[in-house]
């Protein structure tokens, strides 16, 4: 891995161009969550504390047919200044004149967020001319967005290669922590892999069963293996169609020396609904009416009793249903477990993903993992070991 940070970076009196992630959730027009806008915040203040003008972009939704009201980044910078607690100005426009001129009108030390830079179509089509135009905006090129690192857009990889690029603090700890679980861990290291299809993890499976030594499989993508293996799943969610690539997976691991633990038992219940009937079985008691729901209390016990083995774990997807209790135990069991592990001093954590993220804040431990990602898909693209546009662009021109 090689990129630039804020280490040492003389910015006084220059224009830095910060690539943040402004996606926050919104309902009936308010922010619902202000963890990205919060992780933002290192960044940004130590660049504007060096005397920097810190120009911020994002995109912010799906806009269709260019500006759209209600996917505006106006209401987005109130709130990163309420955050900040110190004035953000706000462009109309994130190139052209409007934001030309907002620039122009910034002294040392200010902040400026720019309108949705997906407003433009030239953003999602990595357009020269747009990231010229973004580019012609600053003197320096800040990329504090892993979230958004997987895409190849102008604000993320474009701009990159046209101004001295450097990693942000957020993009630094999440490229450090990445690092840390799967680049260079120390071992043994494990991997906890859940969610519903085997189909959408495929890749990510296939490159942990090289890279770690233990492999933990739930969620209902864990049905696709017990029914390749000959167990009886009743009417569980399971790809049938992926019961040969199950057992490759599993004979993969084997040649690499990497342990795969399944469950061993299961809740069931006949329908997924919130305090439904369940009960727990072992993998012979599955009936043709159940639904296998989450993994066992037994199972639980079992990867708890890995744990203290283990010098490192990542972690991406939920062991059961564990939005709907309750089929969260499993889940919000071994994320407390993880937690007080790693706490104990014995144990790097690393988690992410959309599910994982609230399955350890149901759980009350997002504080108590090593690191936890709010990236989503950049996060998966990674696990997945691939190769990230927009970090690859960051090992680019220096000032």
């Amino acid at each position: 891995m090689s990129f630039r940070t804020l280490d040492g970076l003389a910015v006084a009196g220059r224009r830095v161009l910060l690539r943040a992630d402004l996606n926050v959730p919104v309902h009936d027009g308010a922010i619902s969550d202000l963890t990205r806008i919060e992780r933002l915040t290192p960044s940004i203040r130590e660049l504007a504390e060096k005397g920097a003008k810190v120009i911020v972009c994002s995109h912010f939704g799906r806009p269709r047919h260019g500006p759209e009201p209600a996917l505006s980044l106006a209401p987005v910078a109130a709130a990163l200044g309420k955050v900040l607690g110190r004035h953000v100005a706000f462009a109309p426009d994130c190139v052209g004149p409007a934001a030309e001129a907002a620039v122009g009108r910034m002294a040392p030390g200010e902040v400026l967020v720019l309108e949705n830079t997906r407003f433009h179509p030239g953003e999602e089509a990595n357009d020269p001319d747009f990231a010229r135009a973004l580019a012609a905006l600053a003197d320096l090129y800040v990329n504090d967005a892993f979230s958004t690192a997987h895409r190849a857009h102008a604000s993320t990889e474009g701009v990159a290669h046209l101004l001295a690029a450097y990693a942000g603090r957020l993009m630094q700890a999440e490229l450090e922590a990445l690092e840390a679980a799967l680049g260079k861990p120390v071992r043994p290291v494990a991997a906890v892999v859940g969610g519903a299809k085997v189909s959408t993890k495929l890749d990510l499976l296939g490159h942990l069963v090289g890279r770690v030594d233990l492999l933990m499989i739930g969620g209902a993508m864990a049905n696709t293996f017990l029914a390749a293996q000959g167990h009886a799943v009743g009417r569980s969610l399971q790809e049938a169609e992926l019961h040969a690539t199950a057992r490759d997976i599993l004979a993969r691991a084997g040649a690499a020396g990497c342990a795969v633990v399944l469950p061993e038992d299961v809740v069931v219940a006949g329908e997924l609904r919130p305090g439904v009937a369940s009960r727990t079985v072992g993998l012979d008691g599955v009936g043709a009416a159940d639904m296998i729901l989450d993994v066992g209390p037994a199972t639980v016990a079992r990867l708890e009793r890995r744990l203290a083995g283990l010098k490192t774990l990542i972690w991406n997807g939920p062991l059961g249903a564990f939005e709907t209790p309750p089929f969260d135990a499993a889940t919000l069991a071994l994320a407390r477990a993880v937690a007080a592990a790693t706490v104990s001093g014995g144990l790097r954590s690393v988690a992410g993903g959309g599910d994982t993220v609230a399955a350890l804040r149901a759980a009350g431990v997002m504080e108590q993992f090593s690191y936890v990602s709010t990236a989503g898909g950049a996060f998966l693209e990674w696990m997945e070991g691939r190769v990230l546009p927009g970090v690859a662009a960051l090992g680019g021109k220096a000032a």
